[in-house]
């Protein structure tokens, strides 16, 4: 057998391929557990699942927007496994990133303590089962379900902790699941956190389908609150009766590692060494492994020419380095090569290279495949890279109303119609656009454009303008900054085209070129100017003026050139597009209404042509290429502490991660969103843009994002369609109002709420809240109590159920508060009796009834391919967009919503609930791979 056969564990042919055409849950997956002491591959059946005496490695690829794949490996600890096995796991995941290519970044996950980003693969948690391979486990069906009690912990993702069955376990602090044969508890410390809350009742959800086949009761148990609620007096017999909680006792598995000044170490001859000084990107040799130290986390780095026997031996430096120092649990070490390094590695650097290719690419790929199979390593065939995807945006709705605002002086001057569109390279300006969404009331997109040569001044005062209109509005528009040059599609799309014109007519700006002794080329109409026209659709097509010399034509493009007052030249390059052509007309048109045009094909121009350029000179026939790189958008939480940015990111994210308690931040690369939820501190949300400004500071160093990316203020319940197309976006949650655990009690109990004035007597709060609790508990059960009940009546059935608990949690939540001043309050009553933390909860709310069978409000929010797509279905040739027989009669933005569920199958590879948790991107995406778009 070849060294390189060795190598390569069977167990480990074809990574990183088969798992990406398979399009079913977990499609990005490939898990093993080790058994004596060899990788076996886990039915995909057996996902999710992970035994506590076990060891697992866990690969996930995913494929970018830029046509690359990317690999993560993470090895899996239980806390019951065997150091051997646990050794094996970690020798086995170094080999698997070699048959990879050397491209993956490996993670060590110990049990109860795993990284958000393995924990995301498995929402909303995992539950870790007791015994393991070698203790012959027993498979769930076969064992006698176990009262149990967990600890829930995390915002986004869940780290769920089983605990004693016992009163001592519980505190005032955490929030508990209890887990019996007929109910399921969820008991909330008095001090808990609410988003922790919320989260425990995805958890529940998930135990309820998981252990319970769906049908088992549930209730809500508030620390501190025994009154009336017979929940309450029924969780409290099973810890043997009511009795004072003691204090939070501190466990190791709590001890949060400290994050420390980064500290980095050669390995040499098995010894990792102190190298002095600041840390720089030179540092790091090719041909050398390192440690870099940053107390909370360590990170091996490996050079690409090292072997990968010196790559297994770091790694055993590295895990007795962290022992040696006596770190917690909690440290995490992560493991990356060269060319593949995370953004948490360098940003402890004191600079590092802009990429010159997006993570991934196949530059660096070669480099380190080559290197491996030199060193007699089987690597696995190279993927061949596909082709950037290109989504193409949703757009703002058209018709709305128009308002642009040029910058002088200290204020703001309206444009004329006929001037809307033109902005000048000198000058800066404020546009607001009102339009209508669906059935939303008036919405506003608000922005302000920075031409490349405006003066600070104008620069500063359109910025504190634009904030004034925003307050005027009452901060509902999307609020935006934009430079010349890096306008987002659906800006220029509202203006169809935007034309770019060189000079500026403010003061400011005249009397900057003055101070610097330049000329004045501010356009004008009798002036000769040229044009060259970008772009080949309503999203990216603008008119940019440049210098009128003939070096300044291209063959692949189209160009208008306006020789004085009367007359205005079309000049159409030998490679240029039918739709350059088009734009080039309606320019002209925008420019010179009524003008006479005359056509000029390249190489047959007329000498008027040359003679306004000056003369004639040889010009480029090569097409420029774009200098964006396409990548995926990834979302980060974002908090300011002493002035200092902390960004967490948040992996496989989705509209639940949309917290109304944060500021979250949403960088697609061609735009940074700055998210603010309802339920954030009025100073915070001042912050927005200094938060975007920071995170774009941060990411021009680690990212090569351009410094003038445009940035956006999103509010909470005014989302843009543009900002909701990364989203799987459900309308009706975004509707939803107060903080995040009633929001979840909402979504999860069928019910909505609205902002619109409703108070009541809050005089009867601790039973009505009982009642609501218990009617709340009764919603959550299916129509029948178990599998043979009988049938009940029908004013018992699960509608009146869930009216009756809105009825009764809609007077405790929306409650008036008499205050000691005698005034009121519509506080709801939860937070003012301390059961919920102080947020910034709407005044006045209104919990309406959803899904209770008698709904006869308007349902023109309800997706209209869904709901046809379930009474009326065609076949796959009938609803493509080229197709010989086209159907009329649909939905032609859902046209997948049509297909049966078996045909949705073998069309899409998926089953329609997988499609569904997809983000819009990836739907849209796959929808045009398939023609349904």
């Amino acid at each position: 057998m070849t060294a390189a056969a060795k190598a390569l564990d069977p167990a480990f042919q074809g990574v990183g391929q088969k798992a990406l055409l398979d399009l079913t849950f977990c499609s990005g997956l490939e898990i093993w557990r080790i058994e004596n002491f060899q990788p076996v591959p886990l039915p995909k059946s057996d996902y999710g699942k992970f035994y506590m005496g076990d060891s697992y490695v866990v690969l996930n690829t995913s494929h970018s927007k830029s046509g690359s794949y990317m690999y993560d490996i993470h090895f899996w600890i239980g806390k019951d496994t065997s150091q051997d096995e646990a050794g094996t796991a970690a020798i086995k995941t170094v080999e698997l990133d070699a048959a990879l290519g050397g491209r993956a970044v490996q993670h060590r996950e110990l049990q109860g303590h795993e990284t958000d980003k393995f924990l995301s693969y498995f929402k909303p948690c995992i539950v870790p089962l007791e015994g393991g391979v070698a203790s012959g486990f027993k498979k769930p069906e076969e064992e006698v379900f176990e009262t149990r009690l967990y600890v829930c912990k995390g915002k986004r993702v869940v780290k769920l902790k089983q605990v004693p069955f016992a009163r001592s376990s519980l505190n005032h602090d955490d929030v508990f699941i209890l887990d019996t044969e007929k109910k399921i508890y969820q008991f909330n410390g008095a001090n808990s956190n609410i988003q922790e809350r919320a989260k425990a009742l995805e958890v529940i959800q998930f135990l309820k389908e998981k252990y319970h086949d769906g049908v088992c009761n549930v209730a809500i148990v508030d620390d501190g609150k025994l009154d009336t609620e017979s929940d309450s007096g029924e969780f409290w017999v099973l810890f043997g009766g009511f009795a004072p909680l003691g204090k939070k006792v501190s466990h190791e598995d709590d001890i949060i590692p400290e994050t420390t000044p980064a500290k980095l170490y050669s390995i040499t001859n098995d010894k990792a060494t102190l190298i002095e000084g600041e840390l720089k990107r030179s540092l790091l040799e090719n041909n050398k492994c390192f440690i870099l130290d940053c107390g909370s986390e360590v990170f091996v780095w490996f050079g690409r020419m090292t072997q990968v026997e010196e790559r297994k031996a770091a790694n055993q430096v590295a895990e007795g380095f962290v022992d040696s120092l006596n770190r917690p649990k909690s440290t995490r070490i992560t493991r990356l090569s060269q060319g593949y390094e995370t953004n948490s590695f360098k940003s402890h650097f004191e600079s590092w290279p802009a990429p010159s290719t997006a993570p991934g690419g196949e530059d660096g790929k070669g480099k380190v495949s080559a290197l491996l199979k030199q060193q007699k390593v089987a690597v696995k065939a190279v993927v061949a890279k596909t082709a950037p995807v290109l989504e193409k945006v949703p757009l703002l709705e058209g018709g709305g109303k128009m308002e642009v605002w040029r910058v002088n002086d200290g204020a703001k001057t309206l444009l004329e119609k006929e001037y809307t569109g033109k902005f000048y390279s000198g000058d800066c300006y404020i546009v607001l656009y009102t339009y209508h969404s669906g059935e939303r009331k008036e919405d506003f997109f608000l922005c302000w454009w920075i031409g490349k040569d405006s003066v600070e001044e104008d620069r500063k005062t359109a910025s504190e303008l634009a904030n004034s209109t925003f307050n005027s509005l009452k901060g509902r528009p999307v609020q935006g900054r934009i430079f010349e040059g890096k306008e987002p599609p659906q800006f220029i799309a509202l203006f169809q085209p935007i034309v770019v014109l060189k000079g500026g007519l403010s003061a400011g700006y005249k009397k900057s070129i003055e101070g610097k002794g330049l000329s004045d080329e501010t356009y004008t109409e009798d002036s000769v100017a040229l044009f060259q026209i970008a772009g080949t659709s309503v999203q990216d097509s603008k008119a940019l003026q440049v210098n009128a010399v003939a070096t300044s034509l291209n063959s692949t493009e189209c160009f208008l050139l306006q020789s004085g007052s009367s007359t205005i030249f079309t000049w159409y390059g030998t490679q240029s597009s039918k739709e350059h052509q088009e734009l080039a007309a309606k320019v002209a048109e925008s420019l010179k209404p009524g003008v006479t045009r005359k056509h000029c094909k390249e190489g047959a121009e007329v000498s008027a042509f040359w003679s306004a350029l000056g003369e004639k000179e040889s010009y480029s026939s090569t097409k420029k290429e774009p200098d964006e790189t396409v990548r995926d958008p990834h979302l980060f939480t974002v908090s300011l502490n002493k002035g200092k940015l902390e960004v967490e990111e948040i992996y496989n994210f989705s509209q639940d991660d949309l917290l109304t308690e944060d500021i979250l931040v949403l960088d697609t690369h061609a735009e940074v969103f700055v998210w603010v939820g309802q339920c954030v501190d009025t100073k915070e949300k001042r912050s927005a843009f200094e938060i975007g400004q920071k995170y774009i500071d941060r990411a021009v160093s680690l990212e090569g994002l351009s410094p003038k990316v445009a940035l956006f203020k999103v509010g909470e319940g005014n989302e843009p369609c543009f900002f909701t197309v990364f989203f799987s976006w459900d309308s009706h949650r975004a509707i939803l109002l107060g903080n995040s655990f009633q929001k979840k009690v909402a979504l999860l109990f069928g019910t909505t709420t609205h902002a619109e004035d409703k108070s009541g007597d809050g005089s009867q709060g601790p039973r009505q809240r009982a009642e609501a609790l218990a009617a709340l508990t009764t919603a959550f059960n299916p129509s029948s109590e178990t599998k043979t009940s009988a049938p009940k009546p029908a004013s018992t059935g699960q509608g009146s159920q869930r009216a009756a608990a809105v009825a009764a949690l809609s007077s405790v939540l929306m409650a008036e508060i008499k205050t000691p001043d005698g005034s009121t309050s519509n506080t709801p009553a939860l937070r003012q009796k301390g059961q919920l933390d102080p947020s910034e909860v709407p005044d006045s709310q209104e919990i309406a009834v959803a899904e209770t069978g008698e709904n006869n409000g308007d349902d023109s929010e309800h997706n209209p391919g869904e709901d046809v797509g379930e009474k009326c279905t065609y076949s796959y040739d009938q609803l493509k967009s080229k197709s010989e027989n086209p159907v009329t009669e649909i939905d032609f933005k859902r046209r997948e919503a049509y297909l049966s569920a078996e045909e949705f199958e073998t069309v899409f590879g998926m089953t329609k609930e997988a499609f569904s948790k997809m983000p819009k991107w990836k739907q849209d995406s796959k929808k045009k791979e398939v023609d349904l778009f």
